[in-house]
């Protein structure tokens, strides 16, 4: 590891970043130095302005995507090297507005009964009947399952914020049915290909999603967080008030959850 790369990595921890932040940022500026085939170091203002041009015009990447590489870019030249650009404060990703993908709780049902592996078909039943995040549910301790309250303790989700979430009696119920197939002393899902000592990676689990939603042959562009939008809005479907849908996925504005209004009203 060079010097500067950890130099970025330490002032990261300091200011309190996220694991999966770290890594998104370092990915980012690795990109950059390997576009200029030189240290990033090295860089000027103007050629920061030629690299977003290529990333919007040529690689045409997401919103999300030109967010990451702005924030990881910028954190790098005004945190770690101290440098002040004009280019990283014209940057603006394009707005976009497009509404999540949801699936019908019969098709939540079709592509979990196409899923082969049955650790992973509880972990998927987890997250969606939870609206868990993808690592919220793969790294779900025993510790977590608080079965006398029927809630799932959420420890560090998004913003660091944790949380409590109903749990579902027949969800609890498969969690215990797939406990006493391993008898894990610390991870719910434990990784079939790594051992009970590790959790099962998100990789794992979303190609076993990728694989039963092609078999199912439901046209819809879903991912595991379909899941999570799923859940919202057959929540908000059946009548259960907006705040309290709020507080269970974990949202800190309303303005998050109120996007559900809008799919709700399409599925009618």
């Amino acid at each position: 590891m060079s010097q500067l790369r950890k130099h970025m990595i330490e002032d990261m921890q300091l200011r309190g970043l996220s694991t999966r932040t770290q890594e998104h940022y370092v990915r980012v500026v690795a990109d950059l130095a390997r576009y200029f085939h030189r240290s990033p170091e090295q860089l000027k203002d103007q050629d920061l302005r030629e690299y977003f041009l290529y990333l919007t015009n040529e690689k045409k990447l997401s919103r999300s995507s030109t967010t990451i590489a702005l924030c990881g870019i910028k954190f790098f030249y005004q945190t770690t090297l101290q440098q002040q650009w004009s280019t990283l404060e014209l940057v603006r990703p394009a707005p976009e507005y497009k509404l999540p993908v949801v699936l019908s709780r019969e098709e939540v049902r079709r592509i979990l009964h196409e899923v082969q592996i049955p650790a992973y078909v509880v972990c998927l039943t987890t997250i969606y009947s939870c609206g868990l995040r993808l690592l919220e549910g793969a790294h779900l301790r025993i510790a977590d399952i608080d079965s006398s309250r029927m809630m799932l303790h959420i420890h560090g989700g998004k913003g660091k914020k944790d949380r409590y979430v109903p749990l579902p009696a027949r969800t609890l119920e498969l969690l215990r049915q797939l406990w006493r197939t391993h008898r894990s002393p610390e991870w719910m899902f434990p990784s079939p290909k790594f051992g009970p000592t590790r959790p099962v990676t998100a990789h794992a689990l979303q190609n076993a999603f990728r694989a039963a939603l092609k078999a199912t042959g439901i046209a819809k562009a879903a991912h595991i967080h379909s899941l999570r939008h799923s859940y919202a809005t057959h929540l908000l479907e059946a009548g259960v008030n907006l705040r309290i849908i709020q507080e269970n996925l974990g949202h800190r504005s309303a303005r998050s959850t109120q996007i559900y209004t809008h799919l709700t009203r399409e599925a009618h």
